[in-house]
């Protein structure tokens, strides 16, 4: 069949698997010129390896190390004619690339906040690997079913406290208008919290240790994001915010529980890019807009595959010690929060309206980068072209 993207608000519900094919192969690209250290991951587990960071990190440890890697996530596969999720495609792409090259790939698609997944993993992890020396928690989920009383707890894009208003971008219209959000509630915070914060990243990690399948040393990353003031109130302020403090919570924890290994536990604050999830919190699709003009001048611009290089080879596995902030954090987002980008991003953030957007900010960048998530405008591919969208995970079909 012929697939063309199908935007609904955010989310693009087609996706191609030629083009999410090629984008697996620009990302590759990018892993195998990284310059590098002798010292890498061996055997990597990713929790939530299908699309965004987690995606790029096991791309990395892959093409950069050559390392193992066992990736979990959750996506839906071809069924009635009908293409897959972009996540499938991207796993089959990347499994079929490792495989050509000689390099361990596994998958599991499921529930990976379940028991059931954390059981078949570690199984998978002894008969495979022996042991993990790097776990990345990388789950973007809108939902999460806690496996001690069953209870599904679904997360909330909220402010906290007070009422939001603010700029927001209209992405489908192209539209710039005030946008007001009333905040949430002591049970939307407390469930936001059970989804997007600490506790299954915990959960994770305690299995992993008393399963006995972390090597000595082993390192284990979750991803964050802090951004700038104008996007606190939504962000750093609001409910995504609150059950990001939960995972600053749980990684002192998770740290003094690796201290049996001499393992460590990081929380790595990453760059605004575009991402599935990204695209749907409110005013963020706007600010990146505008960061990507800024850094793209300045030469400093990064997508997720740039960051996720820069985190291993600068940074986990230099020839020197990570440097971590007053709160023990790896920024990866340095250069976004640089002085100047920052100054510039806010006036010009206050200056942006319907009409000027195309001059002040990169709104065709964001564009690109959003449609290539799901495979479309790669250079190279015939989108006019028939291509099956029955496509195979080779460690799941």
């Amino acid at each position: 069949m012929i697939v063309k993207p199908k935007i609904r608000s955010f989310v693009c519900i087609t996706s191609h698997p030629t083009g999410c094919a090629a984008h697996i192969d620009e990302q590759i690209a990018i892993a195998k010129a990284a310059k590098k250290t002798d010292a890498g991951p061996k055997n990597v587990l990713v929790i939530g390896a299908s699309t965004g960071y987690g995606l790029s990190t096991r791309i990395s440890a892959a093409f950069t190390y050559g390392a193992k890697t066992l990736g979990i996530f959750f996506e839906r596969p071809s069924s009635n004619g009908k293409p897959a999720s972009a996540g499938w495609y991207n796993s089959a792409a990347f499994e079929n690339a490792a495989e050509a090259e000689g390099i361990y790939a596994k998958s599991f698609n499921g529930d990976a906040f379940s028991d059931e997944m954390k059981a078949q993993t570690i199984e998978t992890i002894k008969a495979d690997m022996g042991k993990v020396d790097l776990v990345i928690y990388s789950l973007a989920s809108p939902r999460r079913t806690d496996p001690k009383d069953g209870v599904t707890y679904k997360s909330t894009l909220k402010p906290v406290g007070e009422p939001f208003h603010a700029k927001n971008l209209d992405t489908d219209k192209e539209l710039i208008s005030e946008i007001s959000i009333e905040p949430a509630n002591e049970q939307e915070i407390r469930d936001t919290t059970k989804v997007m914060g600490g506790e299954d990243w915990e959960l994770w990690m305690d299995a992993l240790l008393e399963a006995d399948v972390l090597a000595d040393s082993c390192k284990t990353v979750a991803y964050s994001y802090l951004g700038p003031e104008v996007t606190w109130p939504i962000y750093k302020k609001g409910t995504i915010g609150v059950a990001k403090d939960d995972l600053d919570r749980a990684v002192v924890a998770i740290r003094e529980k690796m201290q049996s290994i001499g393992g460590d536990a990081i929380v790595s604050v990453n760059k605004a890019v575009v991402t599935q999830a990204s695209s749907a919190i409110p005013v963020v699709p706007l600010y990146i807009s505008i960061l990507f003009k800024i850094m793209k001048a300045k030469g400093t611009h990064e997508d997720t595959i740039h960051q996720m290089v820069r985190l291993l080879t600068e940074r986990l596995y230099s020839d020197q010690p990570y440097e971590t902030d007053e709160s023990g954090r790896i920024r990866i987002d340095d250069w976004e929060m640089d002085e100047d980008v920052q100054a510039e991003a806010t006036r010009l953030f206050h200056e942006v309206n319907t009409e000027n957007l195309a001059a002040i900010a990169d709104f065709a960048g964001y564009q690109e980068n959003f449609l290539k998530l799901f495979g479309f405008g790669i250079d190279g591919v015939d989108y006019d072209a028939d291509v099956d969208v029955e496509v195979s995970i080779p460690s799941i079909s």
